[in-house]
């Protein structure tokens, strides 16, 4: 499995995230390319699967959503996410990414 592209700043963490819209379940669905492959269970319309992806990401990594924001990609699958306040390696932890 390779490694996710992280970034990491003095704000928090930068990440590439795939989204697969209107699946059966909200789930992480593993590596792509070194983005993290998320299925979403909500349409890609109206800003519906971006906002089920960023509260799914909040409850998986213990933080407000508030600390999420998507920073490129709004209608794109393949989308920048950005975390304040955690650091890589939480983001790989909680989201069972280091191997």
């Amino acid at each position: 499995m390779t490694e996710p592209t992280i970034r990491e700043d003095n704000n928090g963490v930068i990440f590439s995230v795939k989204i697969v819209p209107a699946s059966s379940r909200t789930a992480i669905a593993g590596l792509l390319d070194g983005m993290v492959k998320i299925k979403v269970a909500a349409p890609p319309e109206k800003g519906k699967a971006n906002q089920l992806l960023l509260s799914f990401l909040a409850k998986q990594l213990g933080v407000k959503t508030k600390a999420l924001s998507i920073i490129s990609g709004q209608s794109s699958p393949v989308k920048q996410i950005r975390i304040a306040g955690i650091s890589a390696q939480t983001l790989q932890e909680k989201l069972r990414l280091d191997k």
